[in-house]
């Protein structure tokens, strides 16, 4: 009976691979809910590997799967309902996920597709912050070199949705969907309501059996000695569950355990990438100092294989990671939920006997869940963004999602008061620690959002819009003013702090413990704003101050580039007019006077006309006068900063020379001067002084024909040379009339 038995997964297996093949999607589904439905987990427990990978496509990007990530409702309207309904938190696969679960099987993920530093450092044999790794890591039992996670099926099959955003990215048919619509964007935004719910708890998982319990994960020993980057973090379950027995496991802590997990999974598979030099800059001395020790203390041989040296791990990863906009809206969507789901923190009862109980786990995860488990790795994620992603109108998702990380007053229940006249809503004081918290991520990355401005092209409406948001949600009353106060507060010197507790820098905050011992507000504060900076950039960082003088200088240089750029459109503008009053005999052939020249004047306001170039000029003025706000910037300022956009234009900037310099060489092109000449708005008046008739033929012209009547013209000249030259000598009428037609007026000018 034991032989059939122990055949029967295979066989199982088997039978669901054909089906892939004979049956279509919608029976598929439905056979697979009957299975999961019908079977114990003990046969469910064999195909469970296989049905996530045909679900979520292969780690190598090979197997597409379902290919949630281009079904949308508009297109495939059933496919797309079944699908979302069988990877519903209540559907199907879940409830395979949990009746798995609660027989503890565990299923190896291979460490080889980890993002690159958390391979990096596994390789290293250093274990990584995140709690997610800890007691999972395995050597493979049959001798091999890779490495894997055990992991349970929770796991499992969250490590598999969240990465298949990132390895299914070159699937041809995604640059024809939008990504917000699509099944794979929704599941996304379900889980994160279901996992972390603003209001009430989360539901919990649906049971097998009666008044049973689905046990949490529980402590595993490690299968390979590591030591641990820094300080190590106790995990809110840990804290919660206290290692509870499977069966008498708290409801509570089910649901912090799932909470932590879904986040902690998403927040390494989507934004724990990075370059080789940021990943050296994040090792604190001390940490380098412990794998030092650590290293001389092993053997050279362990488990047969030789420990990798730190140049070869430090360079296994060096993959080209290039977020895609569509994994920065799934981040933004991210970001936005986190925020609602921080701000839906119960306030703290004043009474202290109310005080005295103690929070549930799920409001004590909500306190610290944007400073500890996402802060550090998004500001990493968004300066890797900032650097790297191409000077275009792309930018704009990943603009979004760090603008609405700094407004997390955007997503706070409350609702702002109605007045009759739509005033800007003010920034409250108690959103200041936030600030303070996260200073790097409001002044650092507004100086590389500066500098990414100065390189482009304002006169694009898209660019134009971008520098409007950033300035208008920087305008907002109060804002710049907090963040002035972090500069403030970062900058006060260490008067009080014991030079002991320096090494707290290298740690992030974890919701304010470390300072309760400081006996001055001041300081409490001063200390955090320290240790977010330090905890981020380290303690050799020269913090650049975003109202100090050099970063003004920027904003002037902005405000002088975003002149030049309303200049450049109003001459667009002007032409466009002046292309369509004279329209001539010319557009008969299919050429206009402008091509007469040799010259081209388009641009990419061109093919959205004059609405575009007005709302340009709106952005860009818009843009200007909050800048202004935000960085005191007077009359006499702005004054300065138009003279230094060049001469007044003169006929609309026909005339004008492009923008350059003078130099020991001569004029040098500016990058603008450069861009004027590219699109025709400005050029250098340059004369072609030859013989006019071996001028180079003109693109308006026919090659052949000018080419046959050159060669007539060389033809009669050289046969009727000396009659022409006898009528052009005559002091007669004749001889004026055959001066004029024979002869080149300019030519017999310059002999003369």
């Amino acid at each position: 009976m034991a032989g059939p038995h122990l055949q029967q997964p295979s066989f199982l297996l088997a039978t669901l691979k054909a089906d892939c093949v004979n049956k279509p999607f919608i029976q598929r589904c439905h056979d697979l809910e009957t299975v999961i439905e019908e079977l114990p987990a003990k046969e469910l427990h064999g195909i469970f590997p296989w049905l996530v990978e045909s679900i979520f496509g292969s780690l190598d990007g090979i197997i597409v799967g379902w290919n949630l990530r281009c079904l949308q409702g508009r297109t495939n309207p059933t496919e797309y309902s079944v699908a979302l309904d069988f990877l519903d938190p209540s559907g199907p696969m879940m409830k395979l996920v949990y009746k798995l679960q609660a027989e503890e099987y565990r299923y190896d993920f291979p460490v080889s597709y980890l993002p690159g530093p958390v391979k990096a450092s596994i390789h290293e044999q250093v274990l990584p912050e995140c709690s997610l790794y800890h007691n999972k890591v395995q050597f493979p039992s049959s001798g091999g070199l890779g490495l894997n996670l055990a992991l349970n099926p929770f796991e499992y099959y969250m490590f598999y949705f969240a990465i298949s955003l990132i390895t299914q990215k070159n699937s041809p048919a995604t640059h024809h969907v939008s990504p917000s619509n699509s099944a794979y964007f929704i599941l996304v935004d379900t889980y994160l309501k279901c996992f972390l719910p603003t209001e009430g708890s989360v539901l919990p998982p649906p049971s097998s059996n009666p008044g049973g319990a689905i046990p949490s994960p529980t402590p595993r020993s490690p299968a390979v000695p590591f030591t641990s980057y820094g300080m190590h973090h106790t995990s809110l379950l840990k804290r919660h569950i206290a290692h509870q027995p499977s069966v008498n496991a708290d409801p509570a802590s089910q649901e912090i355990w799932r909470s932590e997990t879904l986040l902690q999974i998403f927040v390494e598979m989507w934004l724990h990438h990075y370059s080789l030099e940021m990943y050296q800059k994040m090792q604190s001395p001390h940490v380098k100092l412990e794998v030092l020790h650590y290293r001389l203390s092993i053997s050279s041989k362990h488990h047969g294989s030789p420990a990798q040296s730190s140049y070869q791990a430090l360079h296994a990863y060096q993959e080209s990671f290039k977020p895609t906009e569509e994994h920065v809206l799934v981040v933004r969507l991210l970001v936005k939920h986190l925020h609602a789901f921080s701000n839906s923190l119960k306030p703290e009862p004043l009474s202290p006997s109310a005080h005295s109980h103690t929070a549930s786990p799920l409001e004590e995860f909500k306190r610290v869940v944007i400073p500890r488990f996402v802060q550090e790795k998004l500001y990493i994620f968004l300066q890797h963004c900032f650097g790297h992603w191409p000077l275009d109108a792309s930018f704009r998702a990943v603009l979004e999602m760090w603008l609405s990380y700094l407004q997390p007053w955007r997503y706070a229940p409350e609702k702002p008061p109605q007045s009759a006249e739509p005033l800007p809503r003010s920034v409250s004081e108690k959103w200041a620690a936030f600030i303070q918290e996260n200073l790097l991520m409001y002044t650092k990355l507004f100086v590389g959002f500066l500098n990414r401005a100065l390189r482009t092209d304002l006169v694009s409406p898209k660019n134009a819009l971008m520098v409007f948001r950033v300035a208008k949600v920087f305008a907002q009353p109060n804002l710049a003013e907090m963040i002035l106060k972090g500069e403030q507060l970062f900058l006060e010197p260490e008067l009080v702090i014991p030079h002991r507790q320096h090494r707290l820098f290298m740690t992030p905050t974890l919701g304010g413990s470390f300072f309760s011992s400081w006996p001055s507000t001041i300081t409490d504060a001063s200390f955090k704003v320290k240790s977010h900076v330090y905890s981020l950039e380290g303690q050799d960082f020269q913090y650049k101050q975003m109202f100090g003088t050099e970063v003004r200088n920027l904003v002037l240089k902005l405000a002088q580039l975003i002149c030049q750029a309303q200049q450049t459109a109003k001459s667009i503008s002007d032409h466009s007019a002046e292309t369509l009053a004279s329209q001539s005999f010319f557009s008969w052939f299919r050429f206009t006077p402008s091509e007469m020249n040799g010259s081209y004047t388009g641009n990419d306001l061109d093919e959205t006309g004059q609405d575009s170039i007005k709302k340009t000029d709106e952005y860009l003025e818009k843009a200007l006068e909050y800048l202004c706000q935000i960085f005191k910037l007077n009359e006499a300022q702005l004054t300065q900063v138009m003279m230094k956009c060049g001469t007044a234009p003169d006929e609309n900037g026909k005339k004008q020379l492009p923008d350059c310099i003078e130099s020991e060489d001569g004029l040098i092109l500016t990058p603008l001067g450069r861009y004027q000449i590219i699109n025709g708005l400005r050029r250098f008046e340059v004369q072609y002084q030859g013989d006019t008739e071996l001028q180079p033929i003109r693109s308006y012209e026919n090659a052949t024909l000018v080419r046959l009547l050159f060669r007539l013209s060389s033809a009669l000249n050289e046969r009727f040379a000396d009659q022409m030259d006898v009528l052009c000598s005559r002091e007669d009428f004749v001889g004026s009339l055959c001066r004029y037609h024979l002869t080149n007026p300019h030519l017999v000018q310059k002999i003369r």
